[in-house]
């Protein structure tokens, strides 16, 4: 792969990047998952629907991503919070001992590749640099990393805390690429998508069957045009082709 290419260089397009949760590999699932067992807890102190459990984590986690970041650890204290105050500090040590051991079983499940994940970004990265930018919780993102057999393919690896346009901007001023050069590539057009756009960039939106409710706050309206949609991985080279040849019309 490289970026020195000749339909690299004569297109404008550089570098494609892919997010790493729920784009590259599962992960929303095992959060869901975890989250019916915590209700499940939870719902033996109080009436679920009555207490809102659902809608008061989510708050509970909102308000605390600026304490403790996105992933498991920061999930897993907004849960014992949150369930000292829903329960009106009624649970048991026993029960908020359970709610960490939902979360040390988040920490070990295994790095499930989405199928036909692995084809299309090494189809993608023998046209284009690809980097892979992935935020959350550091030993955990780089353990999923490491264990996806995905990280040979990329010529950088970022783990951020938060994506947004300050850290798009300084992300591609590293790496010496026009935002005009930039595909981001992920399923979240909260984090993903819309700050790239916002910074003339382009974007392929890979949505998953399930997100988290944070990364769905998102506004494409009249951004939409840098964006391309993908169903699954089959369809990405396309997309990215798509763009491709979008860019060389505007720039001819």
């Amino acid at each position: 792969m490289g970026s020195s290419t000749a339909g690299s260089s004569r297109t404008g397009i550089r570098t494609v990047a892919f997010d790493g949760d729920d784009t590259l590999w599962r992960s929303q699932d095992y959060f869901d998952e975890a989250q019916l067992v915590y209700e499940r807890i939870v719902g033996a102190y109080v009436d679920l629907a009555d207490a809102r459990v659902h809608e008061r984590l989510y708050a509970f986690e909102k308000d605390n991503i600026d304490w403790f970041g996105y992933g498991v650890k920061g999930m897993t204290l907004s849960m014992i919070e949150a369930a000292v105050a829903i329960t009106e500090s009624r649970i048991s040590a026993a029960d908020v001992h359970r709610i960490v051991q939902l979360g040390k079983e988040l920490l070990r499940h295994p790095v499930e590749l989405l199928p036909g994940i692995r084809e299309a970004v090494e189809a993608i990265a023998a046209r284009h640099d690809i980097v892979l930018i992935t935020k959350g919780d550091l030993f955990h993102q780089e353990a999923k990393v490491r264990d996806s057999g995905l990280s040979g393919l990329f010529r950088r690896i970022e783990i951020v805390s938060e994506k947004d346009v300050p850290t798009y901007a300084r992300l591609l001023e590293e790496l010496d690429v026009a935002p005009s050069q930039f595909v981001m590539i992920g399923n979240s057009l909260r984090s993903d998508i819309v700050p790239v756009l916002q910074l003339g960039g382009w974007g392929v939106h890979m949505p998953y069957h399930t997100t988290w409710s944070h990364e769905r706050e998102a506004d494409v309206a009249g951004l939409d045009a840098r964006m391309r949609v993908s169903a699954d991985p089959q369809g990405l080279p396309a997309a990215v082709a798509s763009i491709v040849e979008a860019a060389t019309e505007r720039a001819a």
